[in-house]
């Protein structure tokens, strides 16, 4: 009597074919080194570094993507702030890198970043759309500072494709001009069925299966205030899918070849 529930045992593992590998793991240690930190360094600013949202390395190494609203605002007098990105280190360590802005497009709310030193380790973009219901995971840093500036990934699922419209004039206001390009910009992004949180902002999303990138996260449903958003989450969060990258990138300037 045992020899055959064992038998039927051994059958019905069979059935269900071979346990496959998670392949998260690998997928976030591999991509960490190209995730970083996108803000200001300002020498009369305290704390001097001002974290505004995440960003990604693309390309040649030194070309990072974010998206448009996290890029720090100018303020007239300020000669002593700047663009600046953090980078992890073999050393495990933050390091500080010069950053200038090379093109941005804020109806795609996305912009690519130049970065001096050398070049970071750069992730793949998708070549084939995402379909509805890939496993996805997204990393940033949460709330930036609040938790510390460590890598943080969330995953979950590309719920839907839906349009939607960016205003272009830094979210403040609309006027006759902004509702014609609100009205003519409507372009497709991915609904996401996974916790993000402001901070993630600019971080890339990834394909489980295979590790490319299929979109920017952008936009984060918070219930009730920034500050409550970790006691809050909502679950549905919005990202730039990949193929805008790529129209982004078409659009680089030839930057001359140097070592910095």
């Amino acid at each position: 009597m045992n020899r055959r529930w064992v038998g039927i045992f051994v059958v019905a593992i069979a059935a269900w074919g071979p346990v496959v590998a998670d392949p998260l793991p690998d997928l976030i240690a591999k991509a960490k080194p190209s995730v970083v930190l996108v803000g200001s360094y300002g020498l009369l600013d305290s704390p001097r570094f001002g974290f505004r949202g995440t960003g990604f390395v693309v390309g040649d190494g030194r070309t990072v993507v974010t998206n448009a609203h996290v890029l720090p605002p100018e303020i007239t007098g300020r000669v002593d702030r700047r663009l600046a990105v953090q980078v992890w280190s073999p050393q495990s360590q933050w390091q500080m890198r010069e950053a200038r802005l090379l093109v941005s497009n804020p109806f795609r709310d996305l912009a690519l970043l130049h970065i001096d030193g050398p070049p970071l380790p750069p992730l793949a973009l998708a070549r084939d759309e995402p379909r509805e219901g890939l496993a996805i995971a997204l990393m940033g840093f949460p709330l930036g500072g609040a938790l510390g500036f460590t890598h943080v990934t969330h995953k979950g699922i590309i719920a839907a494709r839906t349009g939607i419209a960016v205003a272009a004039n830094n979210y403040q206001g609309l006027n006759e001009r902004s509702v014609r390009q609100l009205r003519e910009g409507a372009f497709e992004v991915l609904q996401l069925d996974a916790n993000a949180y402001p901070g993630n902002s600019g971080g890339p999303v990834f394909s489980i299966d295979d590790g490319v990138v299929v979109g920017v996260v952008n936009m984060v449903v918070v219930k009730g205030t920034k500050e409550a958003a970790l006691g809050a989450a909502s679950g549905i969060s919005y990202a730039i899918p990949a193929h805008e990258i790529k129209a982004l990138l078409d659009k680089l300037p030839v930057l001359p070849a140097s070592g910095s």
